[in-house]
């Protein structure tokens, strides 16, 4: 049914007409004029009180050491709505003092305004349960001028006027009305959802009976479910036809499917790395020159924090077709090999015994696991060495082992007297003259 272009027209200037009679009946000596005055008293008087009281609660605020945080900001919302508080406590009491001394209708409009204050009062306090801030003061704003329009008894004007507003394509008709009612169901559910998704998450990673891997992609499963009905149920809720949506997200994904083949690879590459456990949270891996700790698993990306403190974002793609180097995977024990030398004048067994025995004295290095020396060859000036030796820690990191290792076979090398040859080289400029043979 086709909708009269006039009506919401008419509507508006209906509205206006009834706002200029309020106004001129306001400008009229009469209790409805004696009211709004009441009410502009009422207003300077709290905020009188509420600038006299808040410094005093400031003083006393700045005092108060070792409460706990959450009374700390209590007490900074009591201390930011405290005009509205005051007006809240002096017209009630006003609006029952009257009533009772005259009659109802001379405290009528003093005690909507108090139903006013004391709704916007209790929204205000609400809304602290939501914890971003922008998302706090639409809320704030919108229950706000729900309960005014509700309290105005406004709601079928506001209604009307907002269905008027309306985009018509042949059969399918969207009004301001529909989607201000798909917002609010769809946020509720929304709300919901995350509600519920915190909780569940809490319980999974709580849950030893899961691998880290698979309670990331239990978390994440839960999440794309629960959000994903909270919005369709939402716009089902409010009579959206999800037929047309449904046929329109097939031709947007398919347009999407060949732009974007680098995020859906790393979507699915990061399915794969949750379902096969290669990699988990906490593992030290190696992809190229980045080495560091598996931090968290995204749906695109892992993060891997570095021993130097950087952060890198590598896509789930590398990990699945690079060659990555796990150092915890199956378990967490780890070998490190270091290299060395000795002279030719030092017996070798010794200097095996030696180096064993100051790589034990190593606090990292497992004692289950013994470690071993071993000639791997005869040098220009040196007998060459591997000393072998395990760790359980790679989180701790591996340079610093390996640096504990080699200051521990110095230390022992200089106790025992085995030193440790370097090549000599003699320099002879071109045109010097050589040196005269010994007689």
């Amino acid at each position: 049914m086709e909708q009269d272009p006039l009506t919401l027209k008419e509507q508006i200037e209906a509205l206006l007409a009834q706002a200029a009679t309020f106004l001129q009946s306001l400008a009229t000596p009469g209790w409805r004029l004696y009211q709004i005055l009441i009410i502009v008293g009422l207003i300077l008087l709290c905020h009188g009180l509420a600038w006299a009281a808040g410094l005093r609660m400031d003083a006393w605020m700045r005092s108060l050491e070792g409460w706990p945080k959450w009374r700390l900001r209590a007490l900074v919302v009591i201390r930011r709505r405290l005009r509205l508080i005051l007006f809240v406590a002096v017209a009630w009491p006003l609006v029952w003092i009257m009533r009772e001394v005259t009659w109802p209708s001379r405290s009528y409009l003093i005690s909507i305004a108090a139903t006013l204050a004391t709704a916007w009062l209790l929204v205000g306090l609400a809304a602290r349960l939501v914890r971003n801030k922008a998302l706090r003061r639409l809320v704030t704003w919108a229950l706000w001028v729900y309960v005014t329009l509700h309290v105005l008894d406004l709601t079928g004007e506001a209604a009307s006027f907002l269905d008027g507003l309306a985009i018509e394509f042949g059969s399918f008709r969207l009004s301001a009305l529909a989607v201000v009612k798909a917002l609010v169901v769809t946020g509720l559910l929304v709300a919901l959802a995350r509600t519920t998704t915190q909780v569940t998450a809490a319980r999974i990673r709580r849950n030893e009976d899961f691998s880290p891997s698979m309670q990331v992609l239990a978390i994440k499963f839960t999440q794309v479910a629960l959000y994903g009905a909270a919005f369709f149920i939402g716009l089902k809720a409010v009579g959206f036809d999800l037929t047309g949506l449904a046929v329109l997200s097939g031709a947007i994904g398919v347009g999407l499917g060949f732009g974007l083949q680098k995020v859906v690879s790393n979507l699915v590459s990061g399915i794969i790395i949750l379902l096969d456990k290669s990699i988990k949270p906490g593992d030290v891996i190696s992809l190229g020159e980045t080495f560091g700790w598996i931090n968290s698993l995204g749906a695109r990306y892992v993060s891997v924090v570095t021993r130097d403190g950087k952060e890198y974002l590598i896509p789930n793609e590398d990990l699945i077709t690079g060659q990555v180097v796990n150092w915890s995977h199956t378990n967490d024990f780890v070998r490190l090999d270091i290299y060395f030398g000795t002279s030719y004048a030092d017996d070798p067994h010794k200097v095996r015994e030696i180096a064993i025995a100051a790589a034990r004295s190593v606090d990292r290095v497992l004692v289950s696991r013994p470690p071993v020396c071993h000639i791997v060859g005869f040098g220009d000036s040196s007998v060459d060495y591997i000393l072998r030796f395990w760790i359980r820690d790679p989180t701790a990191g591996l340079t610093n082992i390996r640096g504990n290792v080699f200051l521990a076979l110095w230390d022992a090398f200089r106790e025992n007297g085995i030193s440790i040859p370097f090549p000599q080289r003699e320099v002879r400029l071109l045109g010097e003259r050589a040196a005269p043979a010994p007689e």
